[in-house]
């Protein structure tokens, strides 16, 4: 673990985590043009400030860090489309009369920095420039928008007794296990860009210190209570297993003495139940043994069995749904980009490059 490394806090990048299956779409009507350079974009009618996207910014990106002017802008208009699908979000609260008590925001939020004392929180905020009201009101937003995606997308999620037998017919040869296995989650973290990233914010560590502060906030927000499964296929940089929820299936023993020795021993030496990080040559993995499983033909009627199919099922399902829920909403809502129509606009005054 990087103990020595400052960490973010546990909610700072929740925010990311509604925008996963929302992309800019063409308004679907006009909007009159803003008056003042600081609005960054209108979601029918409702304002974007510049304002707004420097504060998230500051909860996002750790303090000092270093990053040209093109990085920034960029990671500021990530930052816009996120805010554009969870002001979306929002507005669909209000239609629905979701409230959030604020016993619950209350809670959530000492929650959040449990790990942190005050002093450490103090410095943290001041390092950011951010206020104890800055993270209520971006923890609120985000509680919100949960809300939103439990009522309308996860609760109506279900599979059938049907479903779960028919995935084991089709399935069978994989529960006939010649040797013991383990049922393994993970979340992969790389120093290193990641071509083949597949989870839902986007999010990629670039650097061996980003890399490191990424895991701390990880580890911070599954020992606050978050979602194995949430984070993996929001964070996750293993194109394979994010959209998965990190689950990487059953591992046998045999495959398993064959990994590097950090994994092996973190699984073995384990009870179900457990996460624990691993540092390996291309980074970090977060690995947690959801159950050890004995060797021989494993039968549909096992609770064991139809529970870990159901919960296949139910992943891949919720995974869908929910993309289909987001990107419904975003091409229902008129929304203007001022911030990237600027910018497509200045391309006009740049002379071509003329390649030698």
């Amino acid at each position: 673990m990087m103990a020595d490394r400052r960490a973010p806090f546990p909610f700072i990048v929740a925010l990311a985590t509604v925008a996963g299956a929302c992309q800019s779409q063409p308004a679907a009507a006009p909007v009159p043009p803003p008056v003042s350079q600081d609005v960054w974009a209108v979601v029918d009618g409702r304002v974007i400030r510049s304002e707004e996207i420097d504060t998230a910014y500051r909860r996002t990106v750790r303090p000092n860090q270093a990053m040209s002017a093109d990085e920034t802008t960029s990671a500021k208009l990530n930052l816009l489309d996120q805010l554009i699908a969870q002001d979306i979000m929002l507005a669909r609260a209000n239609e629905l009369k979701i409230v959030l008590p604020e016993s619950e925001l209350d809670a959530a939020f000492s929650q959040g920095k449990e790990n942190l004392s005050e002093d450490a929180f103090n410095q943290e905020l001041s390092a950011r420039k951010l206020t104890a009201a800055d993270m209520r009101e971006a923890l609120r937003r985000d509680l919100i928008t949960a809300k939103v995606i439990e009522q309308e997308v996860t609760s109506k999620v279900n599979v059938t007794e049907q479903e779960i037998n028919d995935f084991f017919e089709a399935n069978k040869a994989q529960f006939n296990l010649p040797e013991e296995a383990f049922r393994i989650a993970q979340i992969i973290i790389t120093p290193a860009r990641d071509p083949g990233l597949n989870n839902r914010t986007g999010d990629d560590a670039t650097t061996a210190q980003a890399a490191g502060a990424k895991v701390q906030m990880l580890m911070e927000r599954l020992k606050a209570g978050a979602s194995f499964n949430d984070l993996a296929m929001d964070y996750s940089e293993d194109p394979q297993s994010a959209p998965q929820g990190g689950d990487a299936g059953l591992v046998s023993l045999s495959t398993l003495r064959q990994v590097a020795p950090q994994l092996r021993d973190a699984v073995l030496k384990s009870q179900p139940g457990t996460v624990s990080v691993v540092t390996t040559p291309s980074g970090y993995t977060i690995v947690a043994l959801v159950a050890k499983v004995a060797a021989g033909q494993r039968d549909a009627t096992m609770p064991d069995v139809r529970s870990s199919i159901a919960a296949t099922l139910r992943g891949q399902r919720e995974q869908l749904w929910r993309a289909a829920y987001l990107e419904n909403l975003r091409n229902k809502a008129t929304v203007v980009n001022y911030a990237a129509r600027r910018i497509v606009d200045s391309l006009a005054t740049r002379p071509a490059t003329v390649p030698k």
